[in-house]
């Protein structure tokens, strides 16, 4: 049995942890698949996004804990690597929350552009519980995501989030019933694909450069040469040349 199950849409990619007897762990098979998968993603130029969900009742319960005390740098950065190589995705990635997403798991979910959670998800950051130092990221992504006090809330105090509470802090974009999971994610894919391929990774990049910005002006100068770019691109003439029609064809 495949650890990873790849579905290709019209535009967008839903790749499945496939391991539900141990909870969707991360192994080095898991993380050596997601990593290839991504990168064949990325080549492929009709995929525009990538849906990453789980099999069965976890999202993903992290990494498997019983070798944590034999790794060594190297072997931490192998596991950093799945959720790393979602996080640097040109393409538009989706988390599709199905269930518990737990430490590395939930490292996984925070490095999604958009998390949408099931209303039987958690998110359960673990690591201090289990006298472990949150790695990976994963205080910088949540803070981003939540703010300090939420963040602290989970991470410090050990506050495990529903999938319904997800979405009142901004964890997730929406929670949504168990069953309609994969629907609501897919929709971000078919409207990720609606977009032409160039212009969604250039607006993701700058997306990228500018949140790291403090300074309005720069912002506005870097989305002043991107946009630019996207004018002198055919597609930019053809979707004008479409909606003056649609417009002058109204009564």
């Amino acid at each position: 049995m495949s650890v990873l199950e790849v579905e290709k849409g019209e535009g967008f990619v839903t790749i499945t942890l496939n391991d539900p007897d141990r909870r969707n762990l991360l192994s080095p098979e898991m993380v050596d698949g997601l990593y290839a998968e991504i990168e064949t993603a990325e080549q492929d130029d009709d995929i525009n996004a990538i849906i990453i969900t789980g099999n069965g009742r976890a999202f993903c319960a992290g990494a498997d804990v019983s070798k944590l005390g034999s790794q060594d740098r190297e072997g931490l950065l192998r596991i950093y690597g799945a959720f790393l190589r979602v996080a640097r995705s040109s393409l538009l990635t989706i988390a599709a929350v199905n269930g518990p997403a737990v430490g590395a798991g939930m490292n996984l979910a925070l490095a999604a552009d958009i998390r949408v959670a099931a209303e039987s998800s958690r998110f359960d950051c673990r690591f201090l519980s289990i006298g472990l130092h949150p790695g990976g990221g994963h205080t910088w992504m949540l803070q981003h995501a939540v703010g300090h006090q939420a963040a602290a809330a989970m991470v410090l105090a050990s506050q495990v989030v529903s999938g319904p509470e997800s979405e009142r802090i901004g964890l997730a974009w929406k929670c949504v019933a168990d069953e309609s999971l994969l629907d609501e994610a897919r929709a971000f894919g078919v409207g990720a694909a609606r977009t032409p391929r160039g212009l969604l990774v250039r607006t993701k990049s700058t997306m990228r450069e500018v949140s790291a910005m403090d300074d309005h002006d720069e912002a506005v100068a870097v989305e002043l040469e991107a946009q630019l770019w996207s004018k002198s691109q055919p597609e930019f003439a053809e979707r004008i040349t479409e909606l003056q029609a649609r417009i002058s064809s109204k009564p």
